[in-house]
């Protein structure tokens, strides 16, 4: 799943023909069912509103062993210029259902949605998630995270199509393998289509979770660890995407983006050690690198620090894709670029990082017909 934002102008291009139950289109662009607003088109297109109705596609599609490509907001795609040959699957259906602290949504649910509803609700827990784009399908397979949550935290169970076993199948949180932008959904992305995701969030009188971000925290005016009120929380993280360009707007080409394009690197000690070396060495003595603790014996740093001293400042670039005004983590389509365009900025960018500070980013977007 890759997101989750609607896409009606697909059908406006293309010749369509109404299923039961589904819809299907032909020679289908997929370009307005991206953030970035790229790609070709798919040989078909189906919409499924219902967990029975993705099931029969996907079901469909392996019987006939025709590539399949699940979209549910597109907030996470890469579609290469030539676009898609096989069944593209958007992912449409929808359900919220809170009972007490536990939440179930429908994998096709918008994201940002479902964030507010848990927060009018009372429940803390992924407060410091809105303003995400995408599906919450798509939630558990990179385990979203930003401002100090992340969805693994509380998710107890994701409901799945295993397309190996043909079987539906529910994963616990253990089982689904969570780790930095990671799980085992993302290990092995041509076996799962995630259909429902559970949680179990937390009432703490309205409330928010302990706040655990440095920058969130100095911007309320509390200690980290602290709480304040959901709303405030949420308002507070909101304006804080909203300045990064990480908040969708039509009219602003710095969101025309899939946001952080690259993960932030976690490094061995060997491997930081010499990482703070080449930093000395090119910014001088007395400069230290962001570094913070992750698994025994590695530290994260971040790529917006790597990328700004590589010499990629915010706005980088004169053609049609550029590094944001706003966040140098993103890369745009400045409105006429095309997936080249993007991909081309990408390289440029990894390739000057590697030379500058001895690291190889890696793309956070999934890439379909294209590498970098």
């Amino acid at each position: 799943m890759s997101g989750s934002r609607g896409g009606g102008g697909a059908g406006a291009a293309a010749r369509s023909r109404s299923l039961e139950p589904v819809q299907e289109l032909h020679d289908a662009p997929l370009a307005p069912l991206t953030t970035f607003r790229l790609g070709g088109p798919a040989t078909r297109l189906v919409t499924a509103t219902t967990d029975d109705e993705v099931i029969a596609a996907v079901r469909e599609a392996d019987a006939a062993g025709t590539p399949l490509l699940v979209i549910g907001g597109g907030s996470n795609l890469v579609i290469g210029d030539k676009g898609f040959d096989g069944t593209a699957l958007v992912v449409a259906t929808k359900g919220v259902t809170l009972d007490g602290t536990d939440l179930e949504l429908a994998a096709g649910e918008v994201w940002t949605d479902a964030v507010a509803a848990t927060v009018e609700a009372g429940l803390a827990g992924i407060e410091c998630l809105a303003g995400i784009p995408g599906s919450a399908g798509a939630t558990p397979i990179q385990n979203v995270g930003a401002y100090g949550q992340e969805v693994a935290s509380t998710i107890t169970e994701v409901v799945a199509y295993d397309r190996r076993s043909g079987e539906t199948v529910t994963l616990s949180a253990e089982e689904c393998a969570f780790s930095y932008r990671h799980s085992r959904f993302k290990a092995d992305p041509e076996r799962y289509v995630v259909l429902r995701v559970r949680f179990r969030l937390e009432d703490a009188g309205g409330m928010s979770g302990p706040v655990k971000y440095a920058e969130t925290a100095r911007v309320l005016g509390v200690a980290p660890g602290e709480r304040v009120p959901l709303a405030t929380a949420r308002d507070t993280v909101l304006k804080l995407r909203a300045g990064k360009g990480m908040v969708l707007d039509p009219e602003d080409h710095d969101t025309w983006s899939a946001g952080s394009f690259f993960t932030n690197p976690i490094l061995d000690d060997e491997t930081f050690a010499a990482f703070r070396t080449r930093v000395r060495e090119r910014l001088g003595d007395g400069l230290e690198p962001p570094a913070y603790p992750a698994d025994e014996g590695r530290t994260k740093t971040s790529a917006a620090w790597l990328i700004d001293k590589a010499g990629f400042t915010k706005g980088y670039g004169s053609g049609p894709a550029r590094i944001s005004t706003k966040h140098t983590l993103a890369l745009t389509n400045r409105g006429d670029a095309t997936t080249e365009d993007l991909l081309a900025l990408a390289r440029e960018v990894v390739a000057g990082v590697r030379e500058a500070f001895g690291i190889t980013l890696v793309n956070e977007p999934v890439m379909v017909g294209v590498s970098l």
